[in-house]
């Protein structure tokens, strides 16, 4: 954990974080000690952002992925061109799960397009999950999504007997009565869209249109795949066409927790605003003050105010419940 106000990464934090163009020349720091400083902050920030999401009262969730340029071979043994020929063929792919209603990015994991992986992304989102919440949930057409979702959101019923004699029938492992899933299948050709249709996996499509009139919205995976643009804008690795390629996961998953923060408490979104009862008075002679400004976690009520990057790495992350010795 950082433990000095002096540390220069605070500055570099508050101006530089997602910069893909730093240059540690530039502020007179050698490029490993920004490494350390990098992977120092992200393991601080990735426990602050434990320690608040969690027990969260979801309505929805749309989940995508989105896929990440990888090297993990040391600078110049291939040209750029091959590295990105070679992520044609094995991508590797950044998960997202976010809240529409309030712009909070629940989880963020790097990995294959497995169901293994598909398992650990919902695993996740259960976790941070209050208990007994079970919101609607939203993905693209990868099939392997339904069964993750039905791994973690099912359980066991006994069917009733059909026949007096024989054995009596093995209890079916179920989705949740209340489990609403819908798949938003898209069709494209010479890049650009020509079809989408919704799949309902779980649910009914009456109780899912349901759901969403409360919000006046309609079946879609547009947020979260507006918040992948976000991603592709700050995390460099992630970037279309840059000239930056991430050395591996782990540095990968240190620059996203950065983001996660960074999006979640520190980056108000102008259509989460509220306006103010009374204007306040702004110093000098700007106009009056009639908007407060609102964080995704401010509006999913895990906090109550905009943090700053310098008080989330000097913040005393409380220690996690130990086992009770028996």
């Amino acid at each position: 954990m950082l433990q000095s106000c002096g540390n220069p990464w605070l500055l570099l934090a508050e101006h530089n974080l997602f910069d893909s163009n730093f240059s540690g020349a530039a502020f007179e720091v050698d490029a490993h000690t920004v490494l350390h400083w990098l992977i120092e902050a992200a393991e601080q920030l990735r426990a602050f952002s434990a320690s608040f999401l969690c027990d969260l009262h979801l309505e929805q969730l749309q989940l995508d992925e989105v896929y990440a340029v990888l090297r993990d071979i040391k600078a110049g043994e291939i040209s750029d061109d091959e590295a990105l020929r070679r992520l044609e063929r094995s991508p590797s792919w950044v998960w997202t799960a976010m809240d529409p209603t309030s712009k909070l990015l629940v989880v963020v994991d790097v990995g294959n397009r497995t169901l293994a992986m598909a398992q650990s992304v919902v695993h996740q989102v259960v976790q941070g999950l209050a208990p007994g919440c079970v919101p609607l949930f939203l993905t693209d057409g990868f099939t392997e999504s339904a069964t993750a979702l039905l791994t973690h959101c099912g359980q066991w019923v006994q069917p009733s007997r059909r026949q007096d004699k024989g054995p009596p029938p093995k209890p079916r492992w179920t989705p949740l009565p209340q489990l609403l899933y819908v798949q938003v299948v898209t069709t494209v050709r010479l890049r650009r869209l020509v079809r989408v249709r919704h799949r309902v996996m779980f649910g009914t499509l009456e109780a899912v249109e349901q759901v969403l009139s409360a919000c006046g919205w309609q079946i879609q995976t547009a947020l979260v795949e507006r918040l992948n643009l976000d991603i592709r804008q700050r995390v460099a690795a992630i970037g279309r066409r840059v000239n930056t390629l991430c050395q591996g996961e782990d540095s990968l998953l240190d620059q996203l927790g950065l983001f996660e923060v960074y999006h979640n408490l520190v980056l108000p979104h102008t259509s989460l605003r509220q306006p103010l009862l009374i204007p306040e008075v702004t110093n000098g002679r700007g106009s009056t003050r009639v908007w407060r400004p609102c964080t995704p976690a401010m509006a999913a009520g895990v906090t109550d105010h905009v943090w700053t990057l310098k008080e989330m790495l000097l913040y005393r992350v409380p220690p996690w419940p130990q086992p009770q010795a028996r």
